[in-house]
């Protein structure tokens, strides 16, 4: 099989020689196309956990992973819903744990997450003519840190292919934006704090 390919000429190293360096990435604007914030699902593994698995593991793996949102996926792939740092370290664990009667660390993953049925996605179409300005008025209004991409013209299924991130977009533009509503708890403002 291999002996179809030829081997490729060299050329042997002297002198003064220097290395590649990326392009340096143009600094995002709120007037940027909104693609250039978007985690591309296409081109990246998303981070996904199964809803049974224990609200602990899920903060260990996303401090792993380095993210702030995992994708909450049923053993037949498809997408039950979504879950964040916030669920996990604001007040709504503690909220369960009054209302259920567990421990902490019995909480699970379905247990704390926004479900496949309160969750709203930006059809992709909508995102290739949008600015970085429009994600941002779309995020506060609808008081998240994080919106889902549909892809509703992929041939079979809708597919989530990306995804928004309030930290994400506030990195790349270099910039804090303040979001209209207040933390509503110091759960929330240290975990802000924590995640920057």
């Amino acid at each position: 099989m291999m002996n179809e390919y030829k081997s490729l000429a060299v050329q042997y190293l002297a002198g003064t020689v220097q290395i590649s360096k990326p392009a340096s990435p143009n600094p995002v604007t709120f007037d940027s196309p909104a693609s250039e914030v978007m985690t591309d699902l296409r081109k990246i593994q998303a981070a996904v956990i199964a809803p049974s698995i224990t609200m602990e593991i899920a903060n260990t793996y996303m401090m792993q992973r380095g993210v702030r949102t995992l994708l909450v996926m049923n053993d037949d792939n498809s997408l039950a819903g979504i879950i964040t740092a916030t669920d996990i370290l604001g007040e709504k664990p503690m909220r369960f744990i009054q209302e259920r009667g567990v421990k902490h660390n019995e909480i699970l993953v379905m247990d704390m997450m926004t479900p496949l049925d309160k969750l709203e996605a930006i059809p992709l179409e909508e995102v290739m003519h949008a600015r970085v300005g429009n994600i941002v008025a779309s995020l506060r209004e609808s008081d998240r840190l994080h919106a889902l991409v549909i892809d509703d013209i992929a041939i079979g299924l809708p597919r989530i292919c990306g995804i928004f991130s309030w930290t994400q977009i506030e990195k790349q533009l270099g910039t804090v934006i303040t979001p209209t509503n207040v933390a509503k708890s110091f759960a929330e403002i240290e975990s802000t704090l924590i995640a920057s």
